[in-house]
């Protein structure tokens, strides 16, 4: 569990290897162990080395389109060695949820994939096939042959008085083509059809991570995802820490904005972070924040960092050294926090990018 430290939302050290100071990693998947057909650099190796040191290992998806079974057989082509047990997908949180707060004559429409109708029915759960047959509550998942008949009948069952319960509202997700829309995106039509919001049993809801805890046993897990405002918001709502990795759909740009609730506690390039130990950044005088070697302050609205005796604009974009972006977030946290505002940059510097 994470301290009372955190809720300051600055980056904590460590005095070994991730990979030795928690006894589980809950491991995100799109963007962080594979990114469509292809496994992320290093991804493989560093999971088998956090595997051999004694870290146990889950993988936590906002995919609800893919079975326990087909996420398991996946990794394991791509040479990490899985089993449906390590997975946890936010279609079998929404069963778990619907499960332990429905009663007896809960009747659940299923608007998604055959793993989401699998995961609720393997929940015990009635499932129906359409709003005609008066569904007590509507769970909505993504598949890419979702169509306009499916949400309509998403529409009327909820018009007609069912809940509404998304497996997770993610608006998009990497692929290896580049960015596309997501359940989130699906949702958003069928809410502004009804005008009723509905639950979400995904990230970065706790439900989907204390149900991986669980599962693995863990009584120290740490959370690891590239996303913001799902894992590492996901993480904290938990209770537990999370490491970002800059693999997937947040970059630099994005973390100097973070708010509280979004800031990771740990920062990587990628999952070889779990075999290294992690510096902070500290506060020093006149506003400058220092991490090892690197140097930052806030100067008119962005982040300016000391190199060589010179001072080097983020504003202006360019490539930084990950100290060095651990020390600009620790400025820009900490101006932000100081002055009650989401962020005080006016340039975030979208062209950031990080030299390993």
């Amino acid at each position: 569990m994470t301290g009372p430290e955190d809720s300051l939302g600055i980056l904590r050290r460590t005095s070994g290897p991730l990979q030795q100071e928690f006894d589980a990693a809950l491991l995100d998947l799109d963007g962080v162990v594979y990114r469509g057909p292809q496994a992320v650099p290093h991804a493989a190796d560093a999971i088998e080395g956090a595997c051999g040191s004694g870290m146990a290992m889950m993988f936590v998806t906002n995919n609800a389109s893919r079975s326990p079974d087909d996420v398991a057989q996946r990794l394991t082509t791509l040479a990490i060695p899985t089993t449906p047990e390590q997975i946890v997908t936010s279609a079998q949180a929404a069963a778990s949820l619907i499960a332990h707060q429905g009663e007896a004559t809960t009747r659940v429409l299923a608007i998604g994939s055959d793993a989401l109708r699998a995961a609720l029915i393997a929940a015990g759960l009635t499932v129906v096939t359409s709003a005609d047959e008066a569904p007590t509550v509507v769970v909505q998942g993504m598949h890419p042959s979702l169509s306009w008949r499916d949400l309509a009948e998403a529409v009327y069952a909820i018009n007609a008085g069912a809940d509404h319960i998304a497996t997770n509202l993610d608006a998009s997700v990497p692929t290896d083509r580049g960015v596309v829309l997501a359940n989130g995106a699906m949702v958003a039509a069928v809410t502004h059809a009804t005008g009723r919001v509905p639950r979400d049993a995904g990230k970065p809801e706790p439900w989907i991570f204390h149900q991986a805890a669980r599962r693995s046993g863990a009584r120290h897990p740490l959370v690891v995802g590239d996303r913001l405002s799902g894992d590492i918001a996901g993480a904290r709502a938990a209770g537990y820490a999370g490491l970002h990795v800059l693999t997937g759909v947040d970059g630099p740009a994005d973390l100097l904005c973070a708010r509280p609730p979004d800031r990771p506690h740990y920062l990587g390039l990628d999952l070889r972070a779990l075999a290294e130990t992690h510096p902070a950044p500290t506060q020093g005088e006149n506003g400058w924040w220092t991490c090892r070697d690197a140097v930052a302050s806030i100067h008119e609205g962005t982040v300016r960092l000391r190199r060589a005796g010179a001072d080097h604009d983020l504003g202006d974009g360019g490539r930084l050294s990950l100290d060095e972006l651990r020390a600009a977030c620790g400025a820009a946290w900490s101006a932000s926090d100081a002055a009650g505002v989401p962020t005080v940059l006016v340039r975030p510097a979208a062209g950031l990018s990080v030299s390993g």
